[in-house]
């Protein structure tokens, strides 16, 4: 799969209508966030209008093997032999003009860039060659970039500032993200949009179906998130270990089910020890793990900072109940009806007692998890958003083409 050959989606002999070539762009194909939603794109975006290419910085990922076979696939390959004088920006230099040479090799018509460590590539990339971009802020950027990147980020901001303003368009996947990247990198209004993530509901339901996760009768809980600091799992565990005093007697002890891995597993599992009534049991990366969360009571999600959660997306289309701290594109997860039991964010405290709200009111789920699937068809549908997304595309090329040479 991974050739250098293009691949060519036209059936007709009419130039004008042969697809355009867009580029999709993200560092691995790992299973974040970020991966599942450019999979997505890659199996939906529309054959007869665009012909897909992905951009890699590494073919590492569980998802690699799902990229549909039409799909042509670029890997940036460092040189083989480095200078032993490693320079500031050395590597982001190459991985540049990597992608000036893919863009200008196969006439790639629009570059879709995704995660800020792509755009620092495709800004400066797409500048030079005249192709233009359509970019995509997943997280509010004071809290993300400061939390990601310790060195340089003075620097960081200033590049991505650039490469977000030169983009025809810049989709934020939540109104939260969306503000926070107009002030942050001083984005002009006109070139921002909000297109919030999709997901496929038939897909979950069909993999959720596959290899039943046996439980028992305890109150199932699940956590999916890469274990890393912004992600509250320490919150959970300490609300784990209040409610061994707090959790009412008359109901059947809890088990949490942690599934990802990331820096912060060893702390997290001798953080897990010294339970006498609940347990916690660390699954480590899964393959597919909408099965544990449809068979879950509920998932839990702590985050202290969101864009637009796809766990509580995935939750919310297998009818599995959510409990979540109330931040950033997550709060835009409920209009009208309740859908989310909601915690505070950072608040050990306030997950324990949700937790128990959730197990002593069981009565509402039911309503819950309908106004749920009324807000995902209403606004993440899979054909809706994609198409948003594909009409960006259209007319960044539009416009493109109606500039002098």
């Amino acid at each position: 799969m991974l050739t250098a050959t293009t691949v060519s989606n036209d059936t007709s002999n009419d130039p004008l209508n042969k697809p355009l070539k867009v580029l999709l762009m993200i560092s691995s194909m790992r299973g974040g966030g970020s991966e599942q939603q450019t999979l997505l794109l890659l199996k939906h975006i529309d054959r007869s209008r665009f012909e897909p290419h992905l951009y890699l910085l590494s073919t590492a990922g569980s998802l690699m093997d799902q990229v549909p076979n039409d799909v042509t696939v670029h890997v940036f390959e460092p040189p083989s032999k480095q200078n032993w004088l490693n320079l500031p920006g050395k590597i982001l230099r190459q991985q540049i003009s990597h992608l000036k040479s893919v863009l200008k090799t196969h006439e790639i018509d629009v570059i879709y860039d995704r995660t800020f460590h792509m755009s620092l590539i495709a800004g400066p990339a797409g500048f030079a060659t005249r192709t233009p971009r359509v970019a995509t802020i997943v997280s509010p950027p004071e809290l993300a970039l400061t939390l990601l990147e310790k060195r340089y980020r003075w620097l960081k901001r200033r590049r991505l500032a650039k490469a977000y303003q030169r983009a025809y368009q810049v989709i934020a996947v939540s109104q939260n993200v969306l503000d926070s990247a107009r002030s942050y990198y001083k984005i002009p209004k006109n070139h921002l949009v909000k297109i919030a993530n999709p997901v496929d509901r038939e897909r979950l339901t069909n993999l959720a179906q596959q290899d039943q996760v046996q439980r028992d009768d305890r109150w199932t809980f699940a956590c999916v998130a890469r274990m890393t600091e912004e992600k509250g799992h320490r919150d959970l565990l300490r609300a784990i270990h209040l409610l061994e005093e707090a959790w009412p007697e008359d109901l059947p002890a809890i088990h949490l089910w942690l599934i990802g891995d990331g820096p912060l597993r060893d702390e997290l599992e001798r953080d897990a020890k010294g339970l006498d009534t609940h347990q916690i049991t660390f699954l480590g990366s899964q393959h597919n793990p909408w099965r544990f969360i449809k068979t879950a009571d509920a998932v839990i999600v702590p985050s202290h900072f969101e864009g637009m959660p796809n766990v509580v997306l995935e939750a919310m289309s297998l009818r599995t109940a959510v409990i979540a701290t109330r931040i950033g594109g997550t709060s835009e997860l409920e209009k009208d009806k309740p859908t989310i039991w909601w915690t505070n964010p950072k608040s050990p405290e306030s997950i324990a007692h949700a937790m128990i709200d959730f197990a002593t009111r069981t009565s509402e789920v039911q309503d819950r998890l309908d106004a749920a699937e009324l807000l995902l068809t209403k606004n993440h549908s899979i054909q809706n958003q994609v198409q948003k997304i594909e009409l960006v595309l259209q007319q960044a090329c539009n416009v493109s083409s109606e500039k002098p040479s």
